[in-house]
């Protein structure tokens, strides 16, 4: 028997920001540079550009805000758990300032443009805690601060987060930020309209031909232009194989309705295994309190919903809060050395091809980072940040661990309402759900991106990828890549 979930299945930030209708793509078009895209990255960039003399074009296969960045847990801060400390480690001091003046500059960034574009996105300043209920993690704790404020933070190490639940101890980096990020990305694509920029919805990119420049295609039009961006979560299109580089991983999140949202007053990351996220904000009626649970290997997990029910359990033992009113998944692509990758990856095979990938779920101030380096050296020659965001440095071979499908099953009459499952045709595996009518409804289980087979969603109902993390709809459609086709109808 499936239970059902608390809370509707759906993102507060999506639903409560205004709707775009920007046309599709059709015909031929001319540009500086196409973006592919339109997250925080891609619009980021365009900004940029656009003030910079170029012309740009955006395509975005679906609609504006409402994929990954729209989705996130949309906190404006520098402060990426233990990062820092890291970075000394494993890189130097060099690099570690790098990375937290390119955080530090998105920051400001972010701030000037919902001010200067009067952006109405629920800004407010907050301060960014990392914590722990184990007090043998208090010597990280210190370490980070050390780093922190050694590369330039006000990092204060507290004897306890300000939480309403016991814990070890906290670093808080003061004057951050937090918003809604859908609402944030709708008024970026306005500026960038304003400003000449074209943005085309329902535009998926499918094909990147070299042609004096690149020739990107969509399903009824082109666009020509000197440089390419592709700022999607994962490279759909890349002249390095990034897929291998790099680890797709969800994570689910509530909301929930609370009488004291004063209860939280800041955003909170714990450094404990599970790992656990916190922060208010608002939807049409009222403030909620936000929590995420730990990540998962996308389409590695049979059983997403027993996450949702886990996560609520978490957040009544700890925090005041009433009805679950909102619950989604987010998906983010980790790098071995929790660094993006951004920048022109082959200029000798693919001059003007630029990426920007694995954020390893700190997009929000890293994405608009990478788009203000991207169009630096597009515009300029020049990297913002040096060698931060290499684009060509190696990743471990052991890094990346794909995983096979977890929804198999050797009869249609297990698949329940609502529900899916992998059937063994023949040779051919096929994805199929039931409706809550009891219609059985099919599409090929392999991916179109290397043909792994998916797993059923059996919170959001997707065909999620266990390889490479695409995700499709019910239906088959491509929800976002690096698969750019959707998944063939079968019969049943």
């Amino acid at each position: 028997m499936n239970l059902p979930l608390p809370g509707k299945p759906d993102c507060c930030w999506v639903a409560s920001a205004p709707r775009t209708d920007y046309p599709a793509l059709s015909g031929a078009q001319d540009c500086d540079v196409v973006i592919v895209g339109a997250g925080i990255v891609g619009l980021t960039t365009a900004l940029s550009l656009i003030a910079a003399g170029r012309s740009v074009i955006v395509l975005e296969a679906r609609r504006v805000g409402r994929q990954v960045t729209g989705r996130s847990s949309a906190k404006i801060t520098a402060q990426h758990g233990l990062i820092y400390r890291h970075l000394i480690d494993a890189f130097d001091r060099e690099r570690a300032q790098a990375y937290a003046n390119a955080n530090r500059t998105a920051l400001t960034m972010i701030r000037t443009w919902i001010s200067d574009f009067d952006i109405a996105c629920e800004y407010e300043p907050k301060s960014a805690y990392t914590y722990t209920c184990d007090s043998s993690r208090m010597g990280d704790i210190q370490r980070e601060a050390e780093a922190a404020r050694d590369l330039g933070f006000d990092a204060r190490v507290l004897d306890r987060a300000p939480l309403p639940f016991a814990t070890a101890g906290a670093l808080e980096f003061p004057d951050q930020a937090q918003f809604n990020p859908a609402r944030y990305l709708v008024g970026l694509a306005h500026a960038v309209e304003a400003r000449g920029g074209r943005i085309y919805e329902q535009s998926r990119a499918k094909s990147f031909e070299p042609d004096k420049g690149w020739r990107i295609g969509t399903d009824y039009g082109t666009v020509h232009a000197r440089q390419v961006v592709i700022a999607t979560n994962i490279t759909v299109k890349s002249p390095v194989g990034y897929a291998n580089r790099t680890q797709p991983r969800s994570h689910v999140v509530m909301a929930f309705r609370t009488e004291n949202p004063a209860a939280v007053d800041g955003m909170f990351i714990s450094i404990d295994d599970p790992t656990h996220s916190i922060r208010t904000g608002r939807d049409a009626d009222g403030p909620v309190i936000l929590t995420l649970g730990p990540r998962f290997n996308t389409g590695q997990d049979g059983d997403v919903a027993h996450r949702f029910r886990d996560l609520e359990a978490w957040t009544r033992a700890h925090l005041p809060v009433r009805e679950a009113v909102w619950r989604w998944c987010n998906e983010d692509y980790d790098t071995a050395d929790r660094v993006p990758y951004v920048g022109q990856p082959d200029p000798k095979e693919a001059p003007g091809f630029f990426v920007a990938t694995g954020f390893n779920g700190w997009g929000i101030s890293n994405g608009t980072a990478a788009g203000l380096q991207i169009a630096s050296e597009i515009a300029s020659g020049s990297r913002r940040w040096g060698k931060l965001y290499d684009p060509n440095r190696p990743a471990p071979e052991d890094f990346h661990q794909s995983g096979d499908t977890q929804s198999l099953v050797d009869d249609l009459a297990r698949i329940a309402l609502g529900q899916g499952g992998v059937i063994t045709r023949g040779e051919e595996k096929i994805a199929v759900w039931r409706d809550e009518g009891g219609h059985l409804h099919a599409v090929s289980a392999s991916c179109t991106h290397k043909g792994c087979t998916v797993t059923w969603n059996n919170a959001d109902r997707t065909w999620d990828c266990p390889c490479h993390g695409s995700m499709f709809e019910r239906d088959g459609t491509v929800i976002h890549g690096p698969a750019r086709e959707p998944l063939a109808p079968r019969e049943v």
